[in-house]
């Protein structure tokens, strides 16, 4: 053990010896969540800018126009008809409110009417001010049909209903969905980093293959068994670190909540932390030299990436290369903080867990197949 230890040591002073490496394995993954914060942070609360055109010109009308100035969130512009088209082309106006002469006694009839709602940005702008306008105005209708045509009748309950402490508040709730989509994309930009980590520390071992330290290492009482699980070990220390910098950073530094507990997303990324030593393993494994590691390394991390949604959702791909993401690690790593960011309790995703696991094996296992039957530079395991 002391052996392994002072290998640790030895590489974790040589790997830190120069400063650059300190800015590579530390700086890198708080990339990650600067991408993230830029792409998805930003105010949650927008402003509605909404135009009326009066050509009613009542007093339903005048009242139903202060009615819609009181809402939070919404700033009302009166503007001629004439210029409606302008304003909502050119952006000023996200949609405009059309009285058109006769509503005030289709109101009055109980059957309201000559009332249009005009935008270029779709539903997602008229539902908001419909669903507070037209039941403002059902509920004037509703008074005018009590009345039964008593005019009297019909100016008291209008008058009282307009006296009244009848109020819409609008509350702006916290977007969950917001900070999910910054959490996941920081997430898949440190995958990302950490596989790219675990194949530069392993690529060490190429390294002290080519300068021949390697083999005067394996003179002394270290075998090479030992010799890799420092290297192992040494990954995961730098990984854990990783992982633990940036989830302290997102939560503390930039407030970007993950709906989870700190230590549930860690338990997830250190499992995948053995994936990622798995795959460098492997690389390392079937590369006679660094440069054939390093365009290995580049052939399989960036594209399978791509492929499982680290820098973009999975569901804007095609069905077929969704279909293909479900066979790589990094998608199965998202998809589970996904889901326990959804309220999945632990307990329900041992499946995603299992298969976590199994990739990880997997590639361990094909890297010692692999070592085992490498005779060029004497065996590691």
């Amino acid at each position: 053990m002391k052996d392994v230890l002072r290998l640790i040591r030895n590489t974790l002073s040589m790997t830190f010896r120069k400063k650059r490496n300190f800015l590579y394995y530390l700086g890198l993954p708080l990339i990650g969540i600067f991408i993230a914060f830029l792409a998805y942070g930003g105010n949650n609360v927008n402003i509605l800018h909404v135009g009326v055109v009066d050509g009613d010109h009542s007093k339903i009308t005048a009242d139903t126009v202060d009615f819609l100035n009181g809402l939070d969130n919404v700033k009302l512009t009166e503007i001629p008809q004439s210029k409606m088209r302008r304003k909502l082309a050119n952006g000023k106006l996200d949609c405009v409110i059309i009285f058109e002469k006769g509503f005030s006694d289709s109101v009055r009839s109980g059957n309201p009417a000559h009332i249009r709602i005009t935008s270029i940005k779709g539903a997602e702008v008229t539902k908001f001010i419909q669903s507070y306008l037209y039941q403002y105005i059902d509920h004037i209708a509703s008074i005018s049909k009590a009345a039964s045509g008593n005019e009297q009748a019909f100016q008291t309950m209008y008058q009282g209903f307009q006296k009244s402490a009848y109020k819409v508040k609008t509350i702006n709730l916290q977007d969950l969905s917001k900070s999910n989509d910054m959490s996941y994309q920081t997430m898949g930009f440190l995958i990302m980093f950490m596989l790219m980590s675990a194949c530069n520390l392993s690529e060490l071992i190429l390294a002290e293959k080519e300068n021949r330290t390697y083999f005067r290492l394996l003179s002394s009482p270290i075998n090479a068994g030992k010799y890799v699980l420092s290297n192992v070990i040494c990954n995961m220390i730098i990984m854990a670190v990783q992982v633990a910098l940036t989830l302290v950073a997102m939560k503390y530094v930039f407030h970007i909540s993950m709906n989870i507990s700190i230590w549930q997303a860690f338990a997830v990324m250190f499992l995948f932390a053995w994936i990622s030593i798995g795959i460098s393993l492997m690389i390392v494994s079937f590369s006679n030299n660094r440069s054939a590691a390093n365009s290995l390394q580049n052939l399989i991390i960036v594209p399978t990436c791509m492929l499982a949604g680290c820098f973009w959702p999975v569901e804007i791909m095609p069905k077929a290369l969704q279909k293909v993401s479900d066979f790589l690690p990094q998608r199965w790593t998202l998809e589970t903080l996904d889901q326990l960011q959804t309220g999945h309790p632990i307990s329900s995703l041992y499946l995603n867990y299992l298969i976590l696991l199994a990739f990880a094996l997997a590639f361990f296992l094909l890297a010692i197949y692999q070592f085992s039957r490498n005779h060029n530079t004497q065996n590691f395991v």
